[in-house]
């Protein structure tokens, strides 16, 4: 059995025709033919029905065709992976939540940059959905929120601790506070992260156990649509303290009792680490 082999298989599975898979792969009829009738020989099966201007599949064949669509699959992607950069120059792919994406990595970015040529490839996802794609294996390592369930499935180091505040326009009716409860927020409409972060959950559990239903009535995770949003003065948002945003225009109010998160990176248990993820993750280390 031989990867073209199963290839000119699939096509004619795809195609329904020797004849059109043959077209399409610009190969003869009888290269294709010869291959399945190999192919049968070797596994002492009946691949395919032949009839009159029809070609279908055996239940063999059918069974056949799904673990040889599997290999020729993985083949392509390890072609499309590998092909054009050996393993040392592929980026090492990293999952951030949007807001720490622009505001708390581009300074390890520098660092990094500056000690290492390291290419980075950044995905920016809630910390849930990072969590699962590195477990997953779609990404590297990420840097995350870490209050998830489950944390003690991944190797992690803590990069930082970070307040939740409140941030509204310096028009809006809590602006001269010095703090705010969460029972002062029963009516006020509020701005959550995407579905996918963390920060939901956490804050979430702070409304719930002051037994008050926050008032959601917006989700995002984009800085720039969150402040456009806050202008109104009619809402509010919950936001990390680090979160620099503009003193003339916004105000950040502290939440008591104050509503703490820590942050770090996060990347696979069990698994090979590659030395050029090995130094990445020893940088941020070395820098938080």
């Amino acid at each position: 059995m031989t990867l073209i082999q199963l290839q000119y298989f699939c096509a004619v599975c795809r195609y329904h025709s020797i004849t059109r898979a043959a077209n399409e792969l610009f190969v003869s009829q009888p290269t294709i033919s010869v291959s399945i009738r190999d192919l049968e020989n070797e596994f002492h099966l009946r691949l395919f029905n032949h009839e009159k201007n029809k070609i279908t599949l055996t239940p063999d064949g059918e069974a056949f065709y799904i673990k040889a669509q599997q290999l020729v699959d993985q083949s392509y992607s390890i072609q499309a992976e590998f092909s054009t950069m050996n393993s040392s120059k592929r980026p090492i792919k990293v999952g951030i939540p949007p807001l720490m994406s622009t505001v708390f990595f581009p300074k390890y970015l520098y660092e990094i940059k500056k000690r290492t040529d390291i290419s980075i490839s950044l995905y920016e996802y809630g910390s849930n959905r990072a969590c699962s794609l590195v477990d997953s294996e779609d990404l590297d390592m990420a840097i995350v929120n870490l209050d998830f369930y489950g944390l003690d499935r991944f190797n992690y180091h803590v990069l930082l601790e970070d307040n939740y505040v409140l941030c509204l326009s310096n028009k809006h009716r809590f602006s001269k506070k010095n703090e705010i409860s969460i029972a002062d927020l029963e009516m006020e409409p509020l701005i959550f992260y995407n579905t996918d972060s963390v920060q939901n959950q956490t804050i979430g559990d702070r409304f719930r156990s002051q037994n008050v239903t926050p008032n959601i009535f917006m989700h995002s995770s984009q800085l720039t649509t969150i402040l456009n949003t806050l202008k109104g003065a009619d809402c509010s948002a919950f936001l990390y303290s680090s979160i620099p945003v503009p003193d003339d225009e916004y105000v950040k109010v502290a939440i008591s009792p104050a509503i703490t998160n820590k942050f770090g990176i996060i990347w696979k248990k069990g698994i090979f680490i590659s030395e050029r993820v090995s130094t990445l993750i020893n940088l941020l280390i070395d820098m938080s």
